[in-house]
């Protein structure tokens, strides 16, 4: 019979689900009915007791499994350490037992026991002493934990550890080659030396922004007859092994240029049309800055002619012995390479006793300064910078530019070429300029 939604269910209805509930509750009660002696010996860790000497008077199903042995082999006959190996005895012994002695517990103490057949099991063992009413120690009490998976967890670590130092290391030890390999390729496009020019100092440093680039900044000093000398200073585009092929050609060039018509705007030109015809024209637009000049001392005034041309480079400067400075005009705003024909133009000057003649690349120029490294150094800053240094030999000179490049730390990330070409001053104008 239906009833209607307002009225209760039957009595026996309310009944038969209670029976059910009831039926459930103690079946799931019946799961948990363990006895204590079952679980002490079927527990998932082991357990045992030990007299005062470590003689076991009780141990549990669980840890005799472990180690494949029999009870009556054991309770009464051995003692804890004789279930260890010789490795976790001794550390038992000056470690384990001496912390129970001193504070009455230890935990989590890792040790390595003895299983029948002559195998091992590392294990985590705890012991706390139990106290008879008067405070006297009566036996020990240890727990087991098998800790193979966590030692396998442990040793694999360990492996991957290693095997990522060895990686580290042999990274390092592939970076210094190559770096090496860099460094020693970087100095062949440099010359190991300048050759001396008759009543001229010269000074040269390099300055390489990253030992893991290999950079396209070049200088040379070399004889072009009796009584002339050439040089250069110069930037390719570009890093790599490409940017070091563009620097050889670059220097030889200029120096085959040199020897067949020393006139700077006509050694450019060379330049030019070689660099075009190698890169640009196949549709590799790849080309340098570069400043290329001739020098001409005169023994009988000891001043030294400066006749240079420049491509697309930053400008020269002149410093004077009279202690100013100031960039010489260079008008070379066309790159070298990028066009077919060019037409550089070129400018003179004369060094007397005491000037020098610098040219730097733009390494120097373009480094960032400032705590958040977005302000360029810039030319201007640098006149300021070396006119502090005018009258200064050419070494001294380097020398000072040398410690500005060291102090941009990381804001340096361009390779920097310097060469310095001066007049020695006289023995009365160097005592000038000490006093001064």
């Amino acid at each position: 019979m239906m009833c209607r939604a307002d009225q209760q269910p039957e009595p026996q209805d309310a009944g038969t689900d209670a029976d059910s509930g009831q039926a459930a509750d103690a079946a799931f009660a019946a799961l948990l009915e363990d006895g204590a002696e079952d679980l002490y010996d079927n527990a998932p860790c082991g357990y045992l007791s030990t007299l005062m000497d470590g003689t076991v008077a009780k141990i549990n199903g669980t840890l005799l499994g472990w180690l494949g042995l029999e009870r009556e082999a054991v309770v009464g006959r051995m003692r804890f350490t004789d279930l260890l190996t010789v490795g976790g005895k001794l550390y038992h012994e000056t470690h384990f037992a001496p912390l129970l002695r001193m504070q009455g517990e230890v935990s989590g103490i890792a040790l390595e026991m003895k299983r029948t057949g002559g195998g091992r099991i590392p294990v985590l063992a705890s012991s706390v002493i139990k106290h008879g009413t008067t405070g006297q120690p009566l036996l020990i009490r240890t727990t087991v934990f098998d800790a193979r998976d966590r030692r396998a967890y442990e040793e694999e670590l360990v492996r991957r550890r290693e095997a990522a130092e060895e990686a580290r290391r042999q990274a390092e030890a592939d970076r210094t080659r190559l770096q090496e390999a860099l460094a020693v390729l970087q100095q062949s496009l440099l010359p190991d030396t300048l050759p001396p020019v008759p009543g001229v100092q010269t000074a040269t440093h390099y300055h390489t922004a990253s030992p893991d680039r290999l950079g396209g900044d070049f200088y040379d000093v070399f004889a072009i007859d009796g009584k002339r000398f050439g040089f250069f200073l110069g930037d390719v585009c570009g890093k790599g092994p490409q940017a070091a092929a563009l620097t050889s050609l670059t220097r030889y060039t200029l120096r085959a240029a040199a020897l067949h018509d020393p006139d700077p705007v006509s050694a450019l030109t060379t330049l030019n049309t070689v660099l075009h015809e190698r890169y640009a024209a196949g549709g590799d637009p790849r080309y340098c800055t570069a400043v290329y000049g001739t020098l001409e001392p005169d023994p009988e005034t000891g001043q030294l002619a400066v006749h240079l041309a420049a491509g697309g480079h930053p400008p020269v400067i002149v410093l004077r012995a009279d202690g100013t400075a100031d960039f010489l005009p260079t008008p070379g705003g066309l790159l070298v390479g990028i066009l077919p024909s060019a037409r550089f133009t070129d400018a003179k000057t004369v060094l007397g006793p005491g000037d020098t003649l610098l040219l730097y690349t733009d390494g120097l120029t373009e480094a960032r300064t400032g705590q958040d490294r977005t302000a360029l150094y810039g030319d201007e800053a640098l006149l300021d910078f070396v006119t502090a240094h005018a009258g200064r030999p050419p070494q001294a000179v380097v020398h000072a530019l040398t410690g500005l490049l060291d102090s941009f730390g990381d804001g340096l990330d361009d390779d920097t070429a310097l060469l310095a070409i001066g007049v020695p001053a006289s023995d009365s104008d160097s005592q000038t300029r000490n006093e001064r």
